[in-house]
């Protein structure tokens, strides 16, 4: 069988791809320097209600929240947290080091860091023209192509609360320690 070069390159990247990740959109955990992790607080008696949900509510819950589950992930309870998204569980109970929650909200990795960081080609938050947070491209607007649609989330042109608005906060590393450490105690 004969394949051109294009098919030979196409099917490289493809191969390159898949040893890269896990097969569940995840990147290899392997290949992550977890050290670079913030320590865990050592605080004890942390529960998710008490001490991890309002950090999540002012970071992670407008992309992951009831309105809008992107990858079905919701954080804003304690039982979609510890189901997960479409790419399988986010927290490993006793193990933060194996939680991609963690290593998500730590910002180590490019790729995996949430909220995402802006990244070349308009991915991530203020991504470019046309992406959330990035001006609309020429000749277009909320609701052309790339860009927000009209009266989304937060009122008309999807601006403000819950919708296109500024990218949340990232979590600092005091508040990724207090992450780790519920999770290593358990994650109730």
């Amino acid at each position: 069988m004969i394949m051109n070069k294009k098919w030979t390159l196409l099917i490289a990247g493809a191969l390159t791809f898949a040893g890269a990740a896990r097969g569940d959109g995840k990147p290899d955990l392997s290949k992550l320097d977890v050290s670079k992790l913030p320590p865990a607080a050592k605080s004890t008696g942390l529960t998710y209600t008490k001490d991890i949900q309002p950090m999540l509510e002012k970071s992670c819950t407008r992309c992951h929240g009831q309105d809008r589950p992107k990858a079905n992930l919701r954080l804003d309870s304690l039982d979609g947290a510890l189901k997960g998204g479409k790419d399988g569980k986010v927290i490993e109970p006793g193990s933060s080091q194996k939680s991609w929650m963690v290593i998500a909200a730590a910002q180590i990795d490019d790729e995996t860091a949430m909220p995402p960081k802006h990244r070349p080609g308009g991915k991530g938050f203020g991504g470019g023209p046309g992406g959330p947070g990035g001006p609309p491209p020429s000749g277009g607007g909320a609701g052309g192509p790339g860009g927000p649609p009209p009266g989304g989330p937060g009122g008309p042109g999807g601006h403000g609360p819950g919708g296109w608005g500024p990218p949340p906060p990232p979590l600092t590393a005091e508040q990724v320690g207090l992450i780790r450490a519920w999770i290593d105690q358990g994650a109730k």
